[in-house]
């Protein structure tokens, strides 16, 4: 990653509100406090296809996201942090999380908010797009606390924390592969770790079940609603209510996840010689015209226009 701002060149007096702007826009809108002296910060940062990793180094401060602030960027990210150095104190929804070196965590930006950096203190964060994490493991509404010892969250810090070193010199042409594998990570992390400490919401579990089965089980061209009901212990007709919070069905779930699927695949410079046909099989359509019809509905454009539109060669479909 590059660095993107350092107060270490300003004069005092124009560290702060550079410091303000330049954190507003690598992370959202809000209010900054210092407790004096000469603040020092440093801002590392990096893109990823859909995801944004980003470093932050700073002194101690105080960080507010007012319901104003909230409205005026109107985002709709969550932010996966690994805090490396420093203790701070996360407060939201009436709950504080005091966060320090290994802490691991999620919080949703849409919330207002509370960050006192009580020292010196260095964390990584990805910035996600809720859906993309909603669409693995359903809406998380609270903070989660991940234990960095479970299996799943480790390997998801570890794959960040090398990602972060090395992301300046990956093909950008890998980037969408490389968020997918992020985002896959988070998810695992979340919804393992997760459904560890939220058994007051069963409902909430059970959706996340019946997701990430059908995740697992897409490019199975057999799977059926009623077997993916099944394989999250649960009946279709319960499934199905589970997903009309959403608006879905169980079977526009399935669908809608393979066409996905197939849309990162045919955007993939990497996959540009593999047939539109072969792409559709391997993720569960066993029609062509079938899935050319759905992909057009869900997207726009038949997949070989989607395919052109990213600059791809034609390939035979």
């Amino acid at each position: 990653m590059k660095i993107d701002f350092s107060t270490d060149d300003l004069d005092d007096r124009d560290r702060i509100p550079f410091w303000v702007d330049v954190a507003s826009q690598a992370f959202y809108s809000h209010e900054f406090e210092t407790s004096g002296g000469s603040f020092e910060g440093r801002l590392t940062s990096g893109v990823v296809d859909n995801i944004a990793l980003t470093r932050c180094d700073c002194g101690p401060c105080a960080v507010t996201r007012t319901r104003s602030d909230t409205l005026r960027d109107d985002l709709d990210n969550y932010i996966f942090s690994i805090r490396l150095q420093g203790r701070s104190a996360l407060r939201q929804d009436d709950r504080t999380i005091m966060l320090e070196p290994g802490s691991v965590i999620l919080h949703n930006v849409c919330k207002p908010l509370k960050i006192e950096f009580l020292e010196q203190t260095s964390s990584l964060h990805v910035s996600v797009g809720r859906q993309l994490i909603r669409s693995r493991v359903g809406d998380i509404d609270a903070m989660q606390v991940l234990s960095r010892g479970a299996p799943t969250t480790g390997l998801a810090v570890d794959f960040i924390l090398s990602l972060a070193d090395r992301v300046a010199g990956v093909d950008a042409t890998l980037h969408p592969r490389i968020a997918n594998q992020v985002i896959d990570l988070i998810s695992m992390a979340v919804g393992a770790d997760g459904c560890k400490r939220e058994i007051s919401a069963p409902r909430e579990l059970a959706l996340r079940r019946l997701k990430t089965g059908i995740e697992k089980c897409l490019a199975d061209p057999n799977l059926k609603p009623a077997q993916a009901a099944g394989l999250a212990g649960m009946s279709v007709r319960y499934a199905n209510m589970l997903l009309a919070e959403e608006g879905l069905s169980l079977e526009r779930f399935i669908v809608q996840r393979r066409l996905e699927r197939c849309r990162q695949a045919l955007a993939d410079p990497h996959q540009s010689r593999r047939m539109i046909g072969d792409i559709a099989f391997a993720w569960g359509f066993s029609d062509h015209s079938h899935f050319t019809r759905r992909f057009r509905a869900a997207f726009g454009m038949t997949p070989a226009e989607y395919r052109t539109q990213h600059g791809l060669a034609k390939v035979r479909a």
